[in-house]
């Protein structure tokens, strides 16, 4: 009886130290013990992070005897300034509506403005993506007939922008209401302040695009103003080159730099009816030719407004 006893403690001896080894020493062994339960649990409460639905604008326009609202709007990729086409048939009907309304009250005026993020790039000669955006639903307007002095345009930051796709759906708003009309003073002033400080380029001919600063930008702005508020208003590019060379073949030089930077304009949305180019080669250095600082100053392009 006591040698049986003693054996039956024995094997109770062997399972408990056995059990505790095993737990104590195998970490996997303690997390397969770990209840069904708590890991069905565990696994309930993660949830998968949801996609943000992307942001759109409706076409919306308000003002004391004109409203209208559709659905759709101008759609643009991103860091593009031009809106996508063709546009829908809600949008073509709106604008059409909308043209209709400012042709036939020439005392109202539209504010379009086009909104940006600070993640695109502006690609555009515009001070910064929203301005050229809403130029090119500008333009649109003006291709209907509407004229460009009942017309502003601004652009205005906004990062909860989300794309469907990499395509903005309805950067665009629209603020209808009395034409914003400038006094001649206002006017006068701001073509003196353009003539007398010309926008001035220097690039290579052939590069695919023109590297411009914020100053120069805005020197675009303005006379992008200019000619939408005056409709008489030109602007000229004129090409410059220094004395290097025969003088013929620099005229065709200038008149390509000149061609180059037009075309450039033109792509930016300032309309080709008002923009002309010309060159004047080596006939009006503004630095010496004698050194390469002075020839590099006069290989330049000059826009201003005539």
């Amino acid at each position: 009886m006591t040698r049986n006893l003693t054996y039956l403690i024995g094997i109770i001896l062997t399972i408990v130290l056995g059990t505790f080894l095993y737990f104590s020493l195998c970490s996997d062994c303690r997390l397969a013990a770990t209840s069904s339960d708590e890991v069905l649990s565990e696994s309930e409460e993660i949830e998968t992070p949801k996609t943000p639905e992307p942001t759109a604008f409706p076409f919306t326009v308000n003002g004391a005897d004109f409203s209208l609202t559709a659905q759709e709007n101008f759609n643009f990729t991103f860091s593009d300034a031009d809106y996508l086409t063709p546009l829908s048939t809600m949008v073509t009907m709106a604008t059409d509506s909308l043209g209709s309304y400012l042709k036939d009250n020439a005392d109202k005026g539209i504010t379009i403005t086009g909104l940006y993020t600070s993640k695109e790039t502006n690609n555009s000669a515009w001070p910064n993506l929203g301005i050229a955006r809403a130029n090119s639903v500008k333009n649109y307007l003006v291709q209907l007939g509407v004229p460009s002095s009942q017309t502003q345009i601004t652009g205005k930051l906004m990062d909860d922008l989300i794309p469907k796709d990499s395509t903005f759906l309805g950067p665009i708003s629209f603020d209808l209401g009395d034409k914003k009309v400038e006094s001649k003073e206002q006017l006068a002033d701001l073509y003196k302040k353009i003539t007398d400080n010309p926008l001035i380029l220097h690039f290579k001919t052939g590069e695919a695009s023109i590297d411009l600063t914020t100053e120069q930008r805005q020197k675009i702005a303005d006379i992008a103003h200019y000619l939408d508020q005056v409709p008489e208003a030109q602007c000229v590019v004129t090409g410059h080159t220094d004395n290097t060379g025969n003088r013929i073949n620099n005229i065709t030089l200038g008149q390509e730099r000149a061609d180059f930077a037009m075309a450039y304009f033109i792509r930016n949305g300032i309309p080709s009816a008002k923009i002309t180019s010309n060159s004047k080669g080596p006939d009006a250095p503004i630095a010496t030719n004698a050194t390469e600082e002075g020839r590099s100053q006069n290989r330049r392009t000059v826009v201003t407004l005539k």
